[in-house]
């Protein structure tokens, strides 16, 4: 592809600051590629004196072999890498840092256990996902990192601010004691260094005397902070970014900062790179429809190079189910129409949403790649519960199915009347011989299993949910553990709707044990199922969005404006994932409830 006029003025521009705002599809790796081509033949900068700087490893190696590839030859001494990878090196340098002295996540999440572990944090005891919590803990300390906060002022979300506080102290000084420093570490303390030793700063920046950086909207404070000292006093910073792909406030970013590079450097020049290489015209102008009720952006004209293509497709769908079904539909049709799996792409805002879509891909055996690592939704506890009242149907009386649903809802079945390997009614009865109203309990578990024996998956969960109590059960549950219970049934909900079209228990224990089976092989070729999130950088011929449902994107636990901006930020980003179709589905009910579209789809349809 060779430059058009935009980009010519990115790369060709003089020394001094520079923004590119590029839009999705632009051809920003090859601007940046060809920047630095410039900056070595025609401004004769010596290669060593480059600095290029992105967010992943892969995108540092796309970057280079793309540089390489037009220079012709390899082995160029420009330096590319990750933010965390060049502030690392830096520090690595000033102090004698190594791998040791690096605290992994698995580390991280031991040291917070451990400072987590007395009488002030009893709530954790209560939670279901213990690992899940500690890790928000660990994001919420990264933030006062990321946004350069005083802890004394960062209002935390997950506990209390003064609890906060003393877990983050608590956590620091456990951290200095074992000679460890974590990811956020490393922009703070190079920021702290640069601050405290300007010779060293001179140093480094008569190392680097021109910085280029990719993905600019999705620098934190603390990363920005650093990369602007480096850049001084020659200010030769080009940075390259969109701010309506800005989509990882949850990890520091904010595409606020591109707005304030204008303002600390007033004499920048600002160049659009307005021609979508990517997407059809249909699916551009779509996609700038939505973003445009955005407020805090850079207004842009964005229009396609690949013709109109096919116009963007909303589906209504009556249930998840169906969804997945009309999903399957399509990727059948399309395929025989030519188009690869590998050039299709399923994405949704949260894994759990993928779930009817895989597990339908893996019953008409369609090959998917999942790049995120789905949850088996038969592995939660609900699931191993139905499981387990199944294989007591069906007579297998292992003492760990038994275990599992005895009371459940509670039948005061105690463990010490199931201590052999295999349990059966008539031992429990031995067991509870001088008490009536137990025997009573035990006549009535082994009538419950005669009952569902027979019964089709769908209605013998029916009869498990509203004839034992199983329902009921879930909401005690969820009160004693503080959990939402409506989290907790729309699990059962989706176990119990996944399970139409099995006549038979044996039938639908293949299907577990095969969906399980194929989650856990991780093919390499075929349709693509991803988040939002995952999907960004990528593009797919044809690219289907799950669930544009209010609650869902926008994500139900947005409720700022800014939050709901990041929202519509990630839907945008997804629609321009795709090159020539695009389909947006939604539901009508969900587990049992009336779902309504997503203003973004209602934003996209208006006239």
């Amino acid at each position: 592809m060779s430059l058009n006029h935009a980009q010519g003025m990115a790369v060709a521009h003089k020394d001094g600051p520079c923004m590119v705002l590029a839009g999705p599809g632009s051809g920003k790796t090859l601007t940046i590629a060809r920047r630095i081509e410039y900056l070595i033949k025609e401004y004769k900068v010596r290669p060593e004196e480059i600095l290029v700087i992105t967010f992943t490893r892969y995108a540092a190696k796309e970057m280079k072999d793309r540089f390489f590839q037009i220079m012709g030859r390899t082995g160029i001494p420009v330096t590319f890498g990750t933010f965390h990878g060049i502030y690392y090196g830096i520090l690595k340098w000033a102090y004698g840092l190594n791998q040791s002295n690096l605290l992994s996540d698995a580390m991280k999440y031991e040291l917070l256990r451990r400072v987590t572990a007395g009488p002030e944090w009893e709530e954790l005891s209560t939670v279901e996902d213990e690992k899940e919590y500690l890790k928000d803990l660990a994001a919420e300390i990264g933030n006062v990192k990321n946004h350069c906060c005083e802890i004394g002022e960062y209002q935390p979300v997950h506990c209390r601010a003064q609890q906060f506080r003393r877990l983050y102290q608590s956590y620091e000084e456990e951290k200095r004691r074992l000679r460890k420093i974590d990811f956020e570490d490393m922009l703070i303390m190079c920021r702290d260094l640069f601050r405290k030793r300007p010779d060293i700063l001179a140093r480094w920046q008569e190392r680097f005397r021109y910085i280029l950086v990719d993905e600019f909207q999705d620098v934190n404070q603390a990363q920005y902070d650093v990369v602007r000292m480096l850049a001084a006093p020659r200010d030769n910073l080009f940075v390259v970014g969109d701010d309506d792909q800005s989509v990882y406030g949850f990890r520091g970013a904010k595409p606020g900062i591109m707005m304030e590079f204008d303002r600390d450097y007033k004499d920048a020049r600002r160049i659009f790179l307005e021609v979508n290489y990517r997407s059809a015209e249909h699916i551009v102008n779509g996609a700038l429809k939505v973003i445009s009720h955005n407020n805090g952006r850079f207004a842009k004209k964005i229009r396609s190079f690949r013709g109109q293509g096919g116009t963007v497709h909303v589906q209504e769908n009556a249930d998840p189910q169906e969804e997945a079904e009309y999903v399957l539909e399509k990727i059948r049709e399309y395929h025989g129409e030519g188009i690869p799996y590998e050039e299709m792409a399923v994405l949704y805002r949260t894994s759990a949403d993928a779930r009817g879509v895989s597990e339908i891909l893996a019953r008409n055996q369609i090959p998917f790649v999942m790049k995120e690592k789905a949850d088996n939704l038969y592995d939660h506890f609900i699931g191993t519960d139905i499981m387990s009242y199944f294989r007591l149907a069906k007579g297998e009386y292992e003492r760990k199915y038994f275990l599992q649903v005895a009371n459940r809802p509670s039948r005061y079945i105690s463990r010490d009347s199931m201590r052999e390997g295999r349990i059966t009614y008539e031992s429990l009865r031995n067991f509870y011989c001088d008490k009536d109203w137990m025997m009573d309990r035990i006549d009535q578990l082994e009538w419950d299993m005669k009952m569902i024996r027979d019964k089709t998956p769908y209605a013998a969960i029916q009869y498990i949910r509203k004839s034992i109590g199983y329902d009921g059960f879930l909401r005690e549950y969820a009160a004693g553990h503080r959990v939402k219970e409506e989290e907790l049934l729309a699990v059962l909900e989706e176990i119990q709707q996944n399970s139409k079209g099995y006549q038979t228990m044996e039938e639908w224990f293949e299907h577990v044990e095969g969906y399980k089976a194929v989650l856990e092989k991780q093919e390499t070729q075929g349709v693509f199922l991803m988040t939002m999130h995952g999907a960004k950088g990528l593009e797919y011929e044809l690219v289907f969005i799950l669930e544009g449902n209010e609650g869902s994107i926008p994500y139900k636990k947005a409720k700022l404006a800014e939050e709901i901006e990041e929202e519509r930020r990630l839907f945008y980003v997804a629609m321009t994932r795709a090159k020539q179709r695009l389909i947006i589905s939604y539901v009508k009910e969900k587990n049992g409830k009336d779902m309504y579209p997503s203003r973004f789809v209602e934003e996209l349809l208006l006239v």
